[in-house]
């Protein structure tokens, strides 16, 4: 890995777009996203949110943790890291996939990216070198943390195919969903991977940092036409829970950070059911799964549509007796639902669709605490689901 020689000694690190992020961040609002500076908001987090879902953002996706993994037992590796079949991953492909640790409960989720034979980039919220090398140990494999040397931007939304087809990237508008294509740009490489955490249109883009800046400046000359915004953290947060995306450290907390072990959560918990294959061979957790499968879960994620406007922010779950029976991790007004919603984790057997649940709100109003008891409704599906996010070939709008 490529590390600056100021590693040690600089706290927080610029992302390489930093110079065109700081410029158009008027309201000079940001956070620390691992070792990097974003932008929590550039003008208006609704408007913001507006440029997303009516014609597209981008967001500097570069704080992303990547490991790039290769040698002759990677895709074993891989098999025996995650808990979903790589090998049926091919290359050029992309797959969301969970971890676990032996008790079945999940470490973190991310995005495997199969580049070519033997060579996948593993993207994740949380930093996971330590675990991945532990993981390795009887593997012929290199695994090297290569966040610094990956440039990234996150191109959502409903215009985001015209921009690049502005760009001139040649037949752009047929590239799959989750699929990844590469072309030359300005003498590199640029990745272009159709994927994203917005639940809508959209495309990630990976490139040299030596050229990030060009490629910022590039996209805002041919995007500007079809109103091409940054978007910061909190617009993005709130189209994540429209999409029902979870997210580590705040709808579940990782395995390996837990203090107390009946606060984590499986995949089952997590509606990810569909990640675990047991067909495939050993994987990190599979035996405690088997078991989890067999005795059945002790909790479940749920989507839930909230009686009235306040959002359930931490709220606490009821059933219809008003027994305490989970709590609410995410929770929004939609615009783009016309809803109040939310995900909570629920204990187990309640939150089955057509279960009555209560959201225990509390809101303040000038100065004054008010309580509110909103019934919920169970959502099969995600919040948003355009047409247009799985689109083939994706169309312009």
């Amino acid at each position: 890995m490529s590390i600056p020689r100021e590693h040690y000694l600089q706290a927080v690190f610029p992302t390489p777009f930093h110079a065109r992020t700081a410029a158009a961040n008027t309201l000079n609002v940001w956070h620390r996203w691992r070792d990097y500076t974003v932008a929590d908001a550039y003008f208006d987090v609704a408007l913001e949110y507006t440029a997303l879902r009516n014609a597209c953002t981008v967001f500097d996706l570069s704080p992303m943790t990547k490991h790039r993994i290769t040698g002759p037992d990677a895709l074993a590796f891989m098999n025996r890291l995650v808990t979903r079949d790589v090998a049926k991953l091919k290359p050029g492909r992309v797959g969301y996939a969970v971890w676990c640790d032996d008790a079945g409960q999940v470490v973190d989720d991310g995005t495997i990216f199969h580049l070519r034979d033997h060579v996948y980039r593993l993207c994740s919220q949380e930093r996971q070198l330590d675990w991945l090398l532990g993981s390795a140990l009887g593997f012929d494999v290199s695994i090297v943390e290569e966040t610094h040397d990956v440039a990234a931007l996150a191109l959502q939304g409903p215009t985001s195919c015209a921009v690049l087809k502005r760009l001139g990237l040649a037949e752009i508008e047929t590239l799959a969903p989750f699929g990844m294509r590469s072309y030359g740009f300005e003498a590199c490489e640029l990745l272009v991977s159709r994927t994203g955490f917005t639940g809508d249109l959209g495309y990630e883009l990976w490139i040299d940092p030596e050229q990030a800046t060009r490629l910022w400046d590039r996209l805002f000359d041919v995007g500007q036409v079809v109103g091409l915004k940054p978007m910061g953290t909190l617009a993005l947060e709130m189209s994540r829970i429209e999409a029902g995306f979870i997210q580590a450290g705040v709808d579940f907390l990782p395995a390996d950070r837990a203090i107390r072990a009946e606060r984590t959560r499986s995949p089952f918990e997590l509606d990810l059911e569909w990640l675990v294959d047991f067909g495939k061979g050993p994987f990190t957790g599979r035996r405690a799964l088997l078991e989890e499968k067999a005795r059945g879960s002790r909790h479940r994620l749920v989507k839930l549509d909230v009686e009235g406007n306040k959002p359930a922010k931490d709220a606490f779950i009821y059933d219809r007796r008003r027994r305490n029976v989970g709590v609410v991790t995410s929770a929004m007004w939609s615009p783009a639902a016309k809803a109040n919603i939310a995900l909570a984790s629920v204990q187990m057997p309640f939150g089955a669709p057509g279960d009555e649940l209560w959201a225990e709100i509390y809101y303040q109003k000038e100065l004054k605490w008010s309580r509110f008891m909103a019934r919920c409704t169970v959502v099969e599906g995600a919040f948003f689901n355009p047409a247009r996010r799985r689109a083939q070939p994706a169309a312009d709008f």
